[in-house]
C-alpha cells in the first residue's frame, strides 16, 4: 500500500500555497479557485490544501501536538532553514533548533497556528 496524498485543511489558501512554494519547495500542480491547490514536493509527495470555509465549514483547529514534519539530512540544513525563519519574519530569533529524541529538531508555527518541524538525524 502507498500513500497517495494528504489534505491539509487551512484558513487561508493563498498563505498556505504561499508558505509551502517559498520555504517547502513544493509546486502548485492545480489549483481550484479558493477552495482547493494541489501540490507536490521534489519526492513526488502530493499536498492538497483546502480552504474549509469554501465548502460552508469552519475554520480548523487541530488538536495539540498535531504537526507537519520534514526531515533533512544535516544539522546544517535545520540551521540554514532557521536562519530563512528569522528573516521572514516567521519565528523569533530565540527559538533556535535543539537536540530531541536523537535528532536536531526545529518547531515552529504558521498558518495560523499549524505546528512544523524541521528535523535531520545526522
Amino acid at each position: 500500500m502507498k500513500l497517495n496524498h494528504l489534505n491539509l485543511c487551512v484558513k487561508d489558501l493563498n498563505d498556505a500555497t504561499g508558505l509551502f512554494q517559498d520555504l517547502f519547495g513544493f509546486e502548485l500542480q492545480d489549483r481550484k479557485g479558493d477552495a482547493i491547490a494541489v501540490m507536490k514536493d521534489e519526492e513526488g509527495f502530493t499536498l492538497v490544501l483546502s480552504c474549509s470555509a469554501a465548502f460552508g465549514g469552519e475554520n480548523p483547529i487541530y488538536p495539540e501536538g498535531f504537526h507537519v514534519g520534514f526531515y533533512v539530512d544535516t544539522k546544517e540544513e535545520v540551521d540554514r532553514f532557521y536562519d530563512r525563519l528569522v528573516g521572514a519574519n516567521l519565528i523569533q530569533p530565540d527559538q533556535g533548533a535543539k537536540n530531541i529524541r536523537g535528532g536536531y529538531s526545529l518547531y515552529f508555527k504558521a498558518l495560523d497556528g499549524i505546528l512544523f518541524e524541521i528535523t535531520s538525524f545526522a
